[in-house]
């Protein structure tokens, strides 16, 4: 899940578009609402639609493709981490569960604060490569179990963080449940990624909102992605995510811009990694995404940006 969830969800799922499509070249974009609109104005996750059907279901399609996951969907900053401590007083006593791990790319940056981590991620070879990608870590276990079914034979946490992946969490059980297996005291930390753009930069999706039409027509997921400015004025509460009502007190919000760079084949692998995409039949996304790689190579010299504002969300569990 850790994006990640690029998505839902980087799980991981990266919140990429927000308008509809069909805007002309060197038009001004005009965001329509959408699902996805609502979603990352929310600003938590990558690319996880608010209003899917199946959410949970959706989520497991990451499993498909763990490798590629890992490689290309952005991690998290350092300084983000360094917050997680000064937030929640994590240190080499603490204990945290991670809720969704994915690949264990999140799950790396924990463990080499000294803490003890649990982390649950449901898709089996997600899990297998997480366990590989932390196996130089004594003071990790990864277990495969959705949140919801996971047995938690008591124990307790001091924190529990969700990279990406707390909207795949059925919220009707999700939200008591990490009240229950936090300690008093204990924190909620929710960890994600939004895709924005800046004015004036290039932006992929007004080079190739073409392409999406012609592929897969009246998508309405598909659309520009959201101005980094107005992003940053979602810094209440918990982002897309229902409110958990008084099990949490008062939310902190920091926000952190990246930008991760891309030729036109390893710009197309992202989106190949995206539950958005991945949701399309296979002889729809292929013909899609190779052409996206052609117009970033023909048009935007085979450079392409994708500029993200990462984001942590923590609260203190309530008595």
């Amino acid at each position: 899940m850790t994006a990640a969830r690029e998505g839902m969800p980087d799980r991981t799922m990266l919140a990429e578009q927000t308008g509809k499509a069909g805007t002309a070249r060197g038009a001004a974009v005009k965001p329509v609402v959408s699902p996805w609109t609502n979603l990352i104005a929310c600003a938590l996750v990558t690319d996880a639609p608010k209003m899917r059907p199946n959410p949970q279901g959706l989520g497991r399609v990451f499993n498909e493709v763990p490798e590629l996951y890992d490689r290309v969907r952005p991690g998290y900053p350092d300084e983000l981490f360094a917050d997680l401590v000064a937030v929640t007083g994590v240190d080499e006593k603490s204990s945290v569960l991670e809720v969704g791990c994915g690949t264990g790319q999140a799950t790396r940056s924990l463990a080499a604060l000294g803490c003890s981590v649990t982390a649950i991620e449901p898709g089996l070879e997600m899990a297998a490569l997480a366990r590989h990608r932390i196996s130089s870590f004594r003071n990790v276990a990864v277990e495969t179990a959705t949140f919801e079914e996971w047995d938690d034979r008591g124990r307790r946490f001091d924190t529990l963080v969700a990279a990406s992946s707390w909207h795949w969490v059925d919220l009707s059980i999700g939200w008591q449940r990490a009240h229950d297996v936090l300690y008093p005291g204990g924190w909620m930390a929710l960890l994600g990624h939004v895709v924005v753009r800046r004015p004036g930069e290039p932006e992929v999706y007004a080079e190739t909102d073409d392409l999406h039409e012609r592929f897969c027509p009246g998508n309405p997921d598909w659309g520009h992605p959201p101005l980094e400015d107005d992003v940053r004025t979602t810094d209440e509460g918990w982002g897309l995510v229902d409110d958990p009502g008084g099990l949490f007190g008062p939310t902190i919000v920091r926000w952190y811009p990246t930008v991760k760079w891309f030729n036109g084949d390893g710009f197309a692998d992202h989106l190949r990694s995206l539950s958005l995409y991945r949701s399309l039949d296979r002889d729809v996304r292929e013909p899609l995404l190779d052409a996206i790689a052609e117009r970033i190579r023909t048009r935007m010299g085979d450079r392409a940006s994708r500029c993200y504002l990462s984001v942590l969300r923590a609260g203190q569990r309530a008595e």
